[in-house]
């Protein structure tokens, strides 16, 4: 057994954690880059969190600015356990209303301009991310949202876009009724991809704001609606994080879908031609295996 670390990535509205004991601000510093900006570090119900604001506090980085293997490698080197990602999402589903949260499970990845790997040339890996959320953590959230009295649905495929700009009708309707997605967004890839070559659990809060641009009866996306709901997303989101420790508990057994030993068989680079700068920029991520 080990010791449980949750790790919250906070998305737009999300800036701190309530309640948290001894709270205190931190920099690490990672061969990756700056993190969006310091981590929050404290304990709750006497587990360790670590919070960390994905657009940094006053909301400084844009979608495809967001610093995300500094990011998923500044927790890891905090022994963050398991991540929650909390952010604000568009809905192609009329029962997934504003105000709701969708408990992911699925992405499609259509970013282009952001770097989406730990892994290249001097050491290559491939994970699988053909379940690219934790069940276990997932149900955790569900628990904690339902306990919160939030409307949250089970399951659900999160269409990544590049942004900042948002889908164009016509876009909005393939995405919703030839590709099958229920919510869209701009932050969880590469986010969840790197959180399983860093062998994290992930799991992926999407916040409803908004119903995109293809419901004949809301038109296009209304930035300052999108805030409204935000500040009442926030506040539930924070409740249902402060829940997550006693759900979760302190002690924590290797996780039942492997998600803590994805890089098990991925490295394909020999021992012997591995670059040594490459290894070193990797003790924090792939460590256990190295």
């Amino acid at each position: 057994m080990g010791k449980t670390v949750i790790g919250v990535i906070g998305g737009s509205g999300v800036y701190d954690i309530d309640g948290l004991e001894n709270p205190e601000w931190v920099t690490v510093d990672t061969p990756w880059g700056t993190p969006s900006d310091q981590l929050l570090t404290g304990t709750l119900d006497g587990v360790t969190m670590v919070f960390l604001p994905r657009h940094g506090r006053g909301h400084v980085h844009s979608p495809s600015s967001v610093p995300y293997r500094a990011n998923i490698d500044a927790l890891k080197r905090l022994s963050v356990t398991d991540v929650i990602s909390v952010s604000a999402c568009g809905s192609f589903r009329e029962e997934m209303a504003p105000g709701d949260f969708v408990i992911v499970d699925q992405f499609i990845d259509r970013t282009f301009a952001r770097e989406k790997s730990f892994f290249g040339p001097g050491c290559v890996a491939h994970v699988s991310v053909a379940h690219p959320t934790c069940p276990r953590l997932s149900d955790a959230c569900e628990v904690a949202a339902k306990a919160s009295g939030i409307a949250v649905h089970r399951g659900g495929t999160y269409l990544a876009m590049e942004g900042p700009q948002f889908s164009t009708l016509a876009e909005s309707k393939m995405y919703r009724e030839s590709w099958g997605c229920d919510v869209i967004g701009m932050t969880n890839m590469p986010e969840a991809k790197l959180a399983r070559e860093a062998e994290l659990c992930y799991a992926s809060v999407a916040m409803v704001t908004d119903y995109d641009s293809w419901h004949p009866d809301h038109g296009e996306v209304d930035v300052a609606q999108i805030i409204a709901t935000l500040t009442g997303n926030a506040d539930k989101a924070r409740s249902m994080v402060s829940r997550l420790p006693g759900l979760l508990g302190s002690e924590r057994a290797p996780c039942p879908h492997g998600c803590d030993r994805a890089l098990e068989f991925a490295m394909l680079t020999a021992p012997d031609k591995r670059d040594p700068d490459v290894l070193a920029k990797l003790d924090a991520v792939a460590g256990r295996v190295l």
